[in-house]
């Protein structure tokens, strides 16, 4: 495998797409709508065994890329940029988890263990070839709807560049809130509508929406009072119709805790105010370092194994991130974007990585 190639596995795993022998990642995507329409799409980054070297790109219309390919040859499938984009990614520049495109199409990748199956390569198909970490640039770069993407799906092979990475699968969302899941299993591409928006890692979607039946019994408010014989009983307190909402961090958990969560919230005006309650939705996912490990056994000590969250107005075309490293919320408006004459650029997610602190000033 040629030095290209391994940067690229080397990528893939420090960004929580672990393999089956490593810890869990936790990636947890929402989906919210204003009240004049705004749709935000959210989600949290997560990785335990150490630190991403995460970015934001920018990315002008014209930006040409080139798919990797698992032989390290260098004719997989091009594509120059139509539209420019905005995305969050690491370690190198072909690997964008997250973003949206001047039209307001977004896209993101998550974790897909175990359930998907690529085609296998075959090098007689290098020209259709497109690496599975270079699926949302290549969606950010080349379309604006998602029916464009369902066509142009079928002309390319998604495989893996490092048979050692497991599988990924994608949230595809518009700016009318039109959403779809994109799994791709026994090598074929299947789009699922995504009613709610909701979405975290294996297994395959469908079984997800299936497994909230299992919830039935939970709704809003508080449960009771309730006569059992010669007492009564009563709630402790508020929010007790959500008793058996799961809390632990495994994906099928989370996606039922994000979709009563998400269901339940308050609706807010507009988009800008719309992404900040999704930041605090978001923050019942951050998964506290150390709990995906035998006690005591913690490789490392960041300030979270969620390392990033972003949330992004598909409408205002304006994303919004805060790292483990400084809470602060950070914003990057497309509408200040000329992609005809930007460069294409990355820049670090924090500089410096330390937490904004404002002193209280006392009056003397």
């Amino acid at each position: 495998m040629k030095t290209k190639q391994i940067i690229f596995a080397t990528a893939v795993a420090l960004a929580g797409f672990y393999t089956q022998n490593n810890t869990a990642s936790a990636c947890t995507g929402i989906t919210l709508t204003a009240n004049d329409g705004a749709v935000i799409v959210a989600r949290t980054m997560d990785w335990s065994r150490e630190e991403m070297d995460s970015f934001y790109l920018i990315a002008p219309r014209g930006y040409a890329q080139q798919s990797m390919l698992p032989d390290g040859a260098n004719d997989g499938n091009t594509f120059a940029a139509r539209y420019g984009f905005v995305g969050l990614g690491l370690a190198q520049t072909e690997f964008v988890i997250d973003g949206i495109n001047e039209a307001g199409l977004s896209a993101a990748l998550f974790y897909f263990p175990e359930y998907g199956q690529y085609p296998e390569y075959n090098p007689e198909y290098k020209s259709q070839t497109l690496a599975d970490a270079q699926v949302v640039p290549w969606i950010l770069s080349q379309f604006s709807t998602i029916d464009q993407v369902k066509d142009a799906i079928k002309n390319v092979r998604i495989v893996h560049v490092d048979p050692r990475i497991d599988t990924l699968h994608w949230r595809i969302t518009e700016p009318s809130g039109r959403q779809v899941i994109l799994e791709i299993i026994n090598g074929v591409a299947t789009f699922y509508d995504s009613k709610l928006g909701v979405l975290t890692n294996a297994p395959e979607y469908p079984w997800h929406i299936k497994n909230l039946n299992n919830y039935v019994n939970l709704h809003p408010g508080t449960t009771g009072p309730v006569k059992m014989g010669p007492i009564t009983l009563r709630a402790f307190g508020a929010g007790s119709g959500l008793l058996g909402l799961p809390g632990d961090f495994t994906p099928p958990s989370r996606f039922v805790r994000a979709a009563f969560l998400q269901e339940y919230s308050l609706p807010q005006e507009n988009g800008h105010d719309t992404a900040m309650a999704a930041f605090h939705i978001l923050n019942n996912f951050d998964v506290p370092l150390g709990v995906q490990f035998a006690q005591n056994a913690a490789p490392n000590n960041m300030p979270s194994a969620t390392q990033w969250t972003i949330a992004t107005d598909t409408r205002n075309k304006v994303v919004y991130y805060h790292t483990m490293y400084n809470r602060t919320i950070r914003e990057i408006d497309l509408s200040k974007i000329d992609f005809d004459t930007i460069p294409f650029q990355t820049h670090p997610l924090d500089t410096p990585q330390v937490e904004t602190i404002i002193p209280v000033q006392i009056n003397r």
